[in-house]
């Protein structure tokens, strides 16, 4: 999504100044007014930042990950459930802090509030550090005098999404490993064995079959245009991530990936999952729907799939409520619509989204399962075949160069 670079006034009647990642200009003002700012200018500066999934920290130029800003949050909800004043429940962070980015962030929080700062004035500053949600919960949690329980529903959305994370990274670890090494095999096949064979052949003076001479062209490639290949395979890489940071590179691969067979289907049941968890938090946390609405979709990372579900907000506004509006979106399953609209009727909205979040998190999880370990044979297969291609094309050689029956 494009980035948006912002000049607003916030509740103190302090200036304030950074980038807020939004569909549009509309989409930064709502932001804006949801924090409790008058905004003064919102200007477009580009599109996505590299590296934009991680959290990133305006003090020290440092990184504040997901799994410490968790904890933080957790130690917050303890802390100020134990009945400590904000100030005192900071310092006590600040001391228990086992790494300087996490006491830095925590400190520059405390200085600001000990300046008469709310605490989601202070964390407004470093917006940066934060994902989008954050400091609208926070706000929403001092408006309600029910800060403690904030912090509890922010640490457990922190911590859900952590692990999501990395249950996606330890399940891809093995087929990466295995592709990696059967890479290797063919690579070393085809420039260290198969040269071997040459001097036979050449010796024999026959000629040899069209598989034959394909391989051996195949392993001068390689071992004589190596760096062209690989110079080759980084600047398509480069190329492809430079159309994605595009507005309309993304938007364009975003609506591919969920065509995609099986992969698409992943990708929905993801975002399913990221947007009910966090709009059922926010609106637990009592933040006003349209507010929560906006926050809710600028966690979604697919575009397509973000911009569809944009489009509920006017139809909230009219009292359409969230079911109609959201089957109408046509990106949304049938089955996460039928548990908001039985939330909707029986008032308890932020649980069916949250129990939709679980069933649509469990789902995927078990469709990565199984795309993954149907991976490894499918690699081991198809290895197992080129392996085959090249042994093959070097007997038939060798067979027809002695004129032997093949």
């Amino acid at each position: 999504m494009p980035y948006f670079r912002y000049k607003a006034v916030n509740a103190a009647g302090e200036t304030i100044e950074g980038e807020i990642e939004a569909l549009d200009q509309s989409g930064v003002l709502e932001r804006l007014h949801a924090d409790g700012c008058i905004p003064v200018r919102a200007i477009a500066v580009g599109t996505n930042r590299p590296g934009g999934r991680r959290f990133r920290s305006g003090f020290g130029g440092g990184q504040l990950p997901i799994g410490d800003l968790a904890l933080v949050s957790r130690e917050m909800a303890t802390l100020i459930q134990a009945g400590l004043p904000i100030d005192r429940a900071l310092t006590t962070l600040a001391s228990l802090a086992d790494k300087p980015q996490k006491r830095d962030f925590v400190k520059a929080v405390l200085e600001k509030v000990r300046t008469g700062a709310t605490l989601a004035d202070a964390l407004e500053e470093r917006r940066d550090a934060l994902p989008s949600y954050y400091v609208g919960m926070v706000r929403a949690g001092e408006a309600s005098n029910n800060l403690g329980t904030v912090f509890e529903r922010l640490s457990e959305l922190l911590e859900r999404t952590r692990s999501v994370q990395e249950n996606i990274k330890s399940a891809s670890f093995y087929p990466i490993i295995v592709l990696v090494v059967a890479g290797f095999t063919i690579a070393v096949l085809l420039t260290v064995v198969v040269p071997e064979f040459r001097p036979l052949f050449e010796n024999a003076g026959a000629t040899l079959p069209w598989s034959t001479r394909m391989v051996i062209a195949a392993g001068d490639l390689l071992r004589d245009f190596w760096w062209a290949l690989a110079l080759a395979v980084v600047g398509a890489v480069v190329a492809v991530r430079w159309h994605y940071a595009q507005a309309g590179g993304r938007a364009l691969w975003d609506a591919l990936f969920l065509r995609l067979p099986v992969i698409g289907g992943l990708i929905l049941k993801l975002e399913v999952a990221r947007f009910t968890r966090t709009l059922g938090t926010l609106l637990g946390a009592g933040v006003v729907e349209l507010n929560a609405l906006n926050i809710a979709v600028r966690t979604v990372a697919n575009r397509s799939v973000a911009e569809a579900l944009s489009t509920v907000g006017a139809r909230l506004r009219r009292g359409d409520g969230w079911s109609a509006p959201l089957r109408d979106s046509k990106v949304f399953p049938e089955l996460a619509i039928q548990l908001i609209q039985v939330g909707e009727d029986a008032g308890q909205l932020d649980r069916m989204l949250m129990q939709a979040a679980e069933i649509f998190d469990a789902d995927a999880q078990r469709t990565l399962q199984r795309l993954l370990a149907l991976l490894v044979p499918a690699i081991t297969i198809v290895l197992g075949l080129i392996v085959a291609v090249i042994i093959g094309a070097m007997l038939t050689a060798i067979l027809s160069t002695y004129s032997m029956p093949i």
